[in-house]
């Protein structure tokens, strides 16, 4: 199925409320869980102080997850979208008890200058959920991954993969959304074929210098790229 891109920042209103209040809690809980396992596998434990950065962080969910079972290194949330660093900070603010080793800023990966990152740079950690279907340009994505990773900085991201065609696409929207919010039943649908499949990325690692990177299928509708930089 051929691939239509979706805008790659989510400012609206109602998508910005939908994302904040949608229980993804299993899949963040998956998501942070198989960070941790990598992290025990390779490493056993991250030095204090170690950054942590959460790209195309949204509305802050998975970084608050790292932030509180991390609670010895430092957190970044990365958004291009004003008003979900605003949702991620206004939650951050209420959070009770109090996380401190997580903050917020505002960065579009796609349009930076060197200036917007030199404090972000030499993370030990580079982490993204459903980011790398939002870029035109996906080659932004691994770019980015080598100007701030520190050497030996370990990768985790997650994201959908693109169905063969539309009755697959059907299929995940009937199985995973049929009683979400309409936002969220419309998103999931533009995302899913937004979505790059498993030999597109291999390909964009391979152009980017990234091939230690291992891509693999993960269930039913998603893929994950991991490995160290």
């Amino acid at each position: 199925m051929q691939r239509f891109p979706e805008p790659e920042l989510m400012n609206a209103s109602d998508q910005v409320i939908a994302y904040a209040e949608a229980d993804f809690g299993s899949g963040d809980h998956s998501f942070v869980e198989r960070l941790l396992e990598l992290i025990d596998h390779f490493c056993s434990t991250l030095p204090p102080g170690s950054l942590i950065l959460d790209l195309g962080c949204g509305p802050g969910n998975i970084s608050e997850r790292l932030a509180a079972c991390l609670p010895l290194s430092e957190v970044i949330g990365i958004d291009g979208a004003s008003s979900m660093i605003s949702m991620a900070n206004q939650k951050l603010f209420c959070r009770r008890p109090a996380i401190t080793n997580l903050n917020y800023q505002l960065v579009d990966l796609s349009h930076y200058c060197l200036d917007d990152i030199q404090d972000i740079k030499g993370a030990s950690v580079i982490v993204s959920n459903s980011f790398l279907h939002h870029l035109h340009a996906p080659q932004t994505l691994w770019a980015s991954v080598k100007q701030l990773a520190a050497p030996n900085a370990l990768m985790l991201h997650r994201d959908l993969r693109r169905p063969s065609n539309e009755l697959e696409v059907d299929a995940l929207c009937d199985r995973y959304v049929s009683e979400a919010p309409s936002v969220l039943q419309r998103d999931f649908r533009a995302s899913l074929k937004a979505a790059f499949t498993v030999d597109e990325v291999s390909e964009q690692l391979e152009l980017a210098g990234l091939s230690q990177f291992k891509v693999k299928e993960i269930g039913d509708r998603y893929l994950e790229v991991c490995g160290w930089w």
